[in-house]
């Protein structure tokens, strides 16, 4: 089954249908793109809106989904236009972008939620925003998360403007949202692993409702702006060991050597060849972790024809050589998840505020 998206046209040398096909993306390029998708928890954060109030977060190096659990209210993203808030919206706020949630009161006056408003509960996991001895209006769960294919190749990463999705309650993604937040306040063994599968899942709800839109916008996400790149991008992730080339990877594009490089660039921000290096590192990270197989099995498997040139590879990527980095436990190269929240990283001006002391 072949999946067509809105986005550029076709734009290279190839001429018979059989070449012509391989310009769409397919369902089974998708699959395997969200398959390798790794997606990592940075901060959990719970959000209580009165009504009369505001609340605002400043600028975080992280894509945030907040998902409007209850009630009715407005949000705005980076200083723009107002949206309307109701339950079950689910909105991804850009990197480094700042949003403001308001709740109509009695009058067109709105108390700011102060930041001695913002706590973490005893085992500082999750920042909780709200005001003491009111109840909140708007209810929202808002994750901070990197969603990636390695070091260089980011969902969300360049993603311009915010999107808005309103699910419904038999989509169950407060569901899953509320077990995010339960894994992290439980700690057990396994939540990292619990936490991601389960961000995964409601990312992966959001990919669908896009594709499956006749408005899609599918194209703010960096892998999908040009579907040619894309089917390149879905082999390269699919099959890190291959003998990838320039060549070849334009040809599976149908495009010019030239014109693939250029698009490339264009699209990921690197060449590929940096991204083809960065997946085979990954996949040989995730071997070191997890199979007891040889270094050089691995090194093979990643791509590598030689055992030195692949410990060079992996010692310039990860600071160690495969033999040491296997030998560590996995949580010591995990990077930390905790975010310490304070007021010169909200980015916030100081203003009177709710809870001020």
């Amino acid at each position: 089954m072949v999946t067509a998206l809105n986005l550029p046209s076709p734009d290279g040398p190839c001429d018979d249908p059989q070449a012509r096909a391989r310009e769409f993306i397919t369902s089974s390029d998708l699959d395997g793109l969200t398959r390798a998708l790794d997606i990592e928890l940075v901060a959990l954060t719970e959000i209580l809106v009165p009504r009369g109030y505001r609340a605002e977060m400043g600028k975080f190096d992280a894509p945030a989904i907040h998902y409007n659990l209850a009630g009715s209210g407005r949000i705005s993203v980076n200083g723009g236009p107002f949206h309307p808030l109701k339950p079950h919206l689910l909105i991804i706020v850009p990197p480094k972008t700042r949003f403001t949630i308001e709740v109509d009161g009695h009058g067109p006056v709105f108390r700011l939620i102060g930041q001695d408003c913002w706590k973490r509960d005893k085992e500082h996991k999750i920042l909780r925003i709200s005001v003491p001895d009111e109840t909140g209006e708007v209810v929202q769960i808002c994750g901070f998360f990197n969603a990636s294919f390695g070091p260089t190749v980011g969902l969300f990463r360049d993603l311009a403007v915010p999107v808005l999705e309103q699910f419904e309650p038999n989509d169950k993604v407060d569901v899953k949202l509320r077990e995010i937040m339960s894994e992290v306040l439980a700690e057990d063994i396994g939540t990292r692993a619990m936490t991601a599968a389960l961000l995964k899942q409601v990312i992966i709800a959001l990919i669908r409702r896009s594709i499956r839109s006749a408005d899609s916008w599918a194209e703010r996400f960096t892998i999908l702006r040009d579907r040619q790149i894309t089917r390149a991008l879905a082999d390269m992730v699919a099959r890190p060991g291959a003998a990838h080339t320039v060549a070849s990877l334009a040809s599976l594009a149908c495009l010019s050597r030239s014109a693939f490089m250029a698009r490339f660039i264009a699209v990921l921000g690197h060449s590929p060849m940096a991204v083809l290096r960065d997946l085979r590192m990954r996949q040989a990270a995730s071997d070191l972790q997890t199979a007891s197989t040889s270094i050089e099995v691995i090194a093979h498997n990643a791509g590598y024809e030689s055992r030195s040139s692949f410990v060079r590879a992996f010692k310039k990527a990860y600071g160690q050589d495969p033999t040491e980095y296997r030998a560590k436990r996995p949580e010591s190269r995990l990077p930390a998840r905790g975010v310490r929240w304070t007021r010169a990283s909200a980015g916030c001006p100081p203003r009177r505020e709710a809870c001020a002391a």
